[in-house]
């Protein structure tokens, strides 16, 4: 059972994962080979990050519930299963307040740097 799970949760065709990493991934290499800003390419290395790190927030969460599911009332399990929520939980929201902390400092020091040309 255990390995049915793990098939299903980790087809891209289910997750529809794959589409969305391999575009960005794309856009990332196509920034490399051409003349682009720095911003941009770091734009989108952060996005397949984040896109990577939410699927595997989503796996733990269905994986913790799928535990507790069938923990069939044994509250060492049923622990377990609510420890394993509980921790991806935390770490997504560790993971969005680094993200927006990170993107506040960057776009003030951006425009801190950035000269205005008026004509």
């Amino acid at each position: 059972m255990k390995k049915l799970l793990a098939i299903l949760l980790l087809l891209p065709n289910i997750t529809l994962a794959q589409s969305n990493i391999m575009q960005n991934l794309d856009a990332a290499t196509t920034a490399y080979k051409q003349d682009v800003p720095l911003m941009q390419v770091i734009g989108s290395i952060i996005k397949i990050f984040l896109m990577l790190l939410g699927t595997i927030f989503v796996i733990l969460l269905l994986f913790g519930g799928f535990k507790w599911m069938t923990a069939q009332g044994d509250p060492k399990k049923v622990d377990e299963a609510r420890d394993l929520i509980k921790n991806s939980v935390v770490g997504v929201v560790i993971i969005l307040a680094a993200y927006a902390i990170a993107s506040f400092v960057l776009r003030e020091v951006y425009t801190a740097t950035t000269v205005n040309i008026t004509n």
